[in-house]
């Protein structure tokens, strides 16, 4: 025997094979996707997304109501102050009859209602009547209310019109040489100088406006 004498490789034909394809065996359950519980984390996270999404979006809906609905009794306030203050700024010294011709006074009023006759009533369709009204104002049935007449004299009131709901009470004060009284009977003078309303609304908020009564009208002298 010689000494470069060589030893056989016992290796078994095919192991190098086995064990690339043992190797690739030990990654592939890595490869085959997400297990149950990742499944079931990525399932909680998007629940959870998407409560909240649907919380922010309920909570903007509600918003929003609750903003129209403060806009629109905004503008209710803002409208009947604007028509009671063309009421009383035209408030004139006529003097009417009731159905039953009873002389009745040019404004009379108490602490919750008041009657009076103001000009500038349009007459867009030209009809057989006045350019001036009589009107009354009070509260019921939770609203605040306008009452008209067709006729000066003789005449009944049409059925009032609600201008401002969700009203709880009315209280009506009228001043004539700096005093105010809660009752007039246009004893003292036939129009007061202002009108005092105070407002109380259903949530408890009272509100508080002053008028001038009869911007054009001059009394006569003492």
């Amino acid at each position: 025997m010689t000494g470069d004498a060589r030893v056989p490789d016992k290796t078994p034909v095919g192991a190098g094979h086995t064990a690339e394809r043992g190797a690739t065996c030990a990654v592939r359950p890595a490869e085959r996707g997400f297990t149950l519980i990742e499944l079931m984390v990525a399932l909680m996270i998007f629940g959870l997304i998407a409560g909240a999404g649907v919380a922010i979006l309920a909570f903007s809906v509600r918003a929003q109501g609750a903003t129209a609905a403060r806009l629109d009794d905004a503008a209710a306030l803002a409208r009947a102050g604007s028509l009671l203050s063309a009421d009383l700024g035209q408030a004139l010294n006529r003097p009417t009859r009731d159905e039953g011709g009873t002389l009745l006074p040019a404004f009379s009023g108490d602490g919750v209602s008041m009657r009076f006759v103001r000009g500038g009533w349009s007459n867009l369709d030209s009809a057989p009547r006045p350019s001036v009204q009589k009107v009354g104002w009070l509260a019921d049935g939770g609203a605040l209310r306008r009452l008209a007449y067709p006729m000066l004299d003789g005449a009944a009131a049409r059925p009032s019109a609600p201008v401002l709901s969700g009203v709880r009470a009315v209280s009506l004060r009228y001043r004539y040489r700096g005093a105010w009284s809660d009752r007039w009977d246009g004893t003292a003078a036939p129009l007061p100088d202002a009108v005092e309303m105070v407002v109380v609304r259903r949530d408890g908020v009272a509100l508080r406006q002053m008028f001038l009564t009869g911007t054009g009208y001059v009394p006569t002298p003492n």
